[in-house]
């Protein structure tokens, strides 16, 4: 059974990405860079171009799907918000910023209502806030 996720913990790291690869091709970097400070050859500059290309691969890839993930998210949480508030308020919320909308899909649905409301009115708007408001969090464990 997964861990019950909160606001402390519903951060994920991808170990094989975090560590394996991003670690593994900032260490080719590294090395390509050295290797061209022994010496400037065909070989040690492609390597580095090569090395470089690669690393900006990696964050690319992750970035999006990431990019993804949060289309989703905003695809969810409009249908939430079509289902839980008044057509108006719906109409409204639907055109928050992503960032807010990905922090409204924690909320349970005896909260979501309000929490978006106040979100709403201002009376909170970092996502970061609006998670820390949460107190039905409802947790994702298929995240990306």
């Amino acid at each position: 059974m997964a861990k019950q996720q909160n606001f402390k913990n519903h951060t994920r790291i991808v170990p094989a990405y975090h560590v394996g690869v991003l670690f593994s091709l900032l260490a080719n970097v590294i090395w390509s860079m050295y290797r061209i400070s022994q010496g400037v050859t065909g070989d040690t500059v492609m390597g580095l171009v090569l090395s470089v290309a690669l690393l900006v691969m990696g964050l690319s890839l992750r970035s999006q799907i990431l990019r993804v993930q949060d289309r989703l998210i905003r695809l969810e949480v409009r249908l939430r918000l079509r289902d839980h508030l008044p057509a108006d308020v719906a109409a409204r919320a639907a055109h928050l910023p992503v960032k807010q909308l990905i922090a409204l899909r924690f909320a349970g649905d005896g909260e979501f209502s309000q929490l978006v409301k106040d979100v709403l009115e201002g009376i909170v708007t970092e996502p970061k806030e609006i998670k820390k408001r949460v107190t039905d969090w409802q947790g994702d464990h298929l995240r990306a």
